[in-house]
């Protein structure tokens, strides 16, 4: 068992490192688009499914309260995928695909950045809502599995995960998702 299990943090860890050597330009992008969009004046918006809406909840977490850096004061951001209520109205009465769209048709602004998680980048109400984000004139940085997905290819700042394994791409994930919040604690506000 301790084999297996330090085998799996090997590739998690590898997972990571991947991502710094393949994506760390397209990370320092989505950080300074985030940093941007709070200097205007905007907010992020976030939404994944599973694993990656608890994903979206804690960035906004970090937004709302704090990542490292207790001075600085609440940033707004929304997650997508905590009113029950909506996700469950618009799920039933529309379609599961329409849950992210409808509400950044309701919620974003031109200049407000929305975040795009899903592990195969092949989510339908995640493609969705990127549209919809492109429509309204958001930015979209979307965190994905491999380059080849659409996501990677409709986001406008795509950062692709280079690992197989959900659960690899969603530890990849989780530290982009750190190092943005590091980016947006370490500016003066």
């Amino acid at each position: 068992m301790q084999d297996r299990i330090t085998a799996d943090l090997r590739e998690s860890i590898a997972a990571v490192e991947a991502t710094i050597e393949e994506c760390l330009p397209t990370i320092v992008e989505a950080a300074e688009a985030v940093i941007h969009c709070y200097r205007e004046g905007g907010m992020v918006l976030i939404a994944g499914n599973g694993g990656s809406a608890a994903d979206a909840q804690h960035f906004v977490g970090e937004m709302l309260g704090w990542f490292l850096d207790k001075q600085r004061g609440p940033l707004p951001a929304i997650a997508l995928t905590t009113n029950t209520s909506v996700l469950t109205s618009i799920g039933n009465d529309a379609s599961m695909d329409e849950v992210f769209s409808r509400q950044l048709e309701a919620l974003a602004a031109p200049g407000d950045v929305f975040i795009a998680l899903s592990t195969s980048g092949e989510s339908p109400n995640v493609l969705r809502a990127v549209g919809a984000a492109k429509s309204i004139g958001a930015k979209t940085v979307g965190l994905s599995g491999r380059p080849d997905c659409a996501l990677a290819q409709r986001a406008d700042i795509a950062i692709a995960v280079p690992a197989d394994l959900t659960p690899h791409v969603q530890i990849a994930h989780a530290a982009v998702l750190h190092a943005i919040c590091r980016m947006v604690d370490e500016e003066e506000w």
